[in-house]
């Protein structure tokens, strides 16, 4: 998987079209009604399953050099049932970054990045999916160049309708830092996603942050699909997407991105 995300990763304008010949090759028979629940469900921040995405980004356009970043986001979501009518979602993000030319002629630099641990109580009886509680973001940087290297926290909530085949929602937050004012943003996750019913799923969202403390917004809009498949008796979502760019710093990325990402997919028993 590595070896095949660093080539489409590098060939940007063609990963869509590689990406889907890879993801036709690797289905294994035709999906079942259960595989399209299983894909809707993924579309749900608050779904009662444990999955471990490994998600791949790209993005060039950094600083005066034209840098560019290649960031491995591992984000297990464990959910937990505190009582028959609330569970509590957990969701870690460890992002491990390779980056080179990012701030100037700063050369290259890889290493652990900050993590942050989201945990949402959502309540099981509602018209909606609902969920809110803290968000802790923790100083697990290598080095200052990868992360601020800082405690911080703050709130987070997520609000979704599924519909059919349709999930629509929202996932925010707001993370101050307990040690300085480097660190006082808010974060945006608008999104739109559409399930087939031989579990392909097609999403639209944006995964913006404004900066409080510089007023600067980056604002990417990303565009994926994916596809539920079984090695044996695993399930693996596969995705693949392109973003872009409305707004960022003068130092930020800009212009497109890239996505792939391959989830591991543990229903609830």
């Amino acid at each position: 998987m590595t070896a095949l995300a660093k080539s489409l990763l590098s060939k940007p304008a063609r990963s869509g079209i590689l990406a889907s010949v890879v993801l036709n090759a690797l289905a294994s028979g035709p999906a079942t009604a259960d595989d399209s629940e299983l894909a809707k469900q993924l579309s749900n921040p608050l779904a009662s399953l444990v999955s471990v995405p490994f998600q791949f980004n790209y993005d060039t356009g950094y600083g005066s050099e034209d840098g560019n970043q290649t960031t491995l986001n591992i984000q297990p979501v464990i959910p937990f049932s505190l009582t028959d009518n609330l569970n509590l979602i957990t969701r870690t993000i460890i992002p491990y970054k390779w980056q080179n030319e990012v701030a100037g002629a700063s050369g290259s630099n890889q290493g652990f990045g900050d993590s942050t641990v989201s945990l949402w109580f959502s309540p099981t009886k509602s018209s909606f999916t609902w969920g809110v509680g803290p968000i802790f973001y923790l100083p697990t940087s290598s080095n200052r160049e990868l992360g601020v290297g800082e405690w911080g926290g703050g709130i987070t909530g997520v609000v979704l309708v599924q519909e059919g085949p349709w999930t629509i929602g929202g996932l925010g937050n707001h993370i101050w830092s307990f040690e300085s004012d480097d660190i006082n943003s808010t974060y945006l996750q608008p999104f739109l996603a559409h399930t087939t019913k031989d579990a392909w799923t097609y999403t639209v969202n944006s995964e913006s942050t404004y900066d409080w403390t510089t007023d600067k917004w980056t604002a990417p809009v990303n565009f994926m699909v994916s596809k539920l498949v079984r090695f044996g008796e695993q399930r693996v979502s596969l995705q693949a997407g392109a973003r872009y760019y409305l707004a960022s710093p003068d130092s930020g990325p800009d212009g497109w991105g890239a996505r792939l990402s391959a989830t591991l997919v543990y229903p609830r028993k």
